[in-house]
């Protein structure tokens, strides 16, 4: 064997029969920045996971997180920043622009030719505020499922459940069961 032919780091084959760098031929370094870029590649899908949820779907959380890193963005550069469709990215813009989940205004330019819009993200304590009167709706429903099971032509009430969104940026969530 030939000094050519010998590898240059120790290496171990995966199931799938590719070869990675074994742990001995890493340093100490290189597994830790591994194993954190790991962590927040989880935390970041945990935190898409649950945007998901509020937004109703992974692509509007997805065009969510980008435009609070990057305020003021195009849908172009939100396309090219997220790996979405740009047909895709200008739809969901228009709806969360809709919604007054994004805000949108023309970018300004020296030159002749289309301005584009630029959107910006509402802050994530507006957003909870926005989706927290949908939730205590949804739970007095059940509340009193069985009082409107009873009487289908009667309103619904202000129910048992009560939920404020108390601070700004560091927003404290309470709720409440007045029974």
């Amino acid at each position: 064997m030939s000094a050519d032919d010998a590898p240059d780091e120790a290496t171990e084959r995966t199931d799938s029969g590719d070869e990675t760098p074994s742990d001995e031929g890493r340093t100490a370094r290189e597994r830790i920045e591994e194993s954190a870029d790991r962590a927040v590649e989880e935390l970041d899908q945990s935190v898409i996971d649950l945007l998901a949820w509020l937004l109703d779907t992974e692509t509007r959380a997805r065009i969510y997180v980008y435009l609070r890193k990057r305020s003021e963005s195009t849908s172009e550069e939100v396309a090219d920043g997220t790996g979405l469709y740009p047909s895709t990215v200008r739809e969901a813009l228009a709806e969360l622009h809709g919604e007054e989940i994004v805000s949108r205004k023309k970018r300004e330019s020296a030159g002749a030719g289309n301005n584009p819009y630029e959107y910006e993200a509402i802050a994530p304590s507006e957003l909870v505020r926005g989706a927290v009167g949908q939730v205590q709706q949804q739970l007095n429903t059940v509340f009193n499922l069985d009082q409107r099971l009873d009487d289908e032509s009667r309103d619904a009430e202000s129910g048992p459940v009560t939920i404020t969104v108390n601070g700004d940026d560091r927003s404290t969530v309470v709720a409440r069961n007045d029974e």
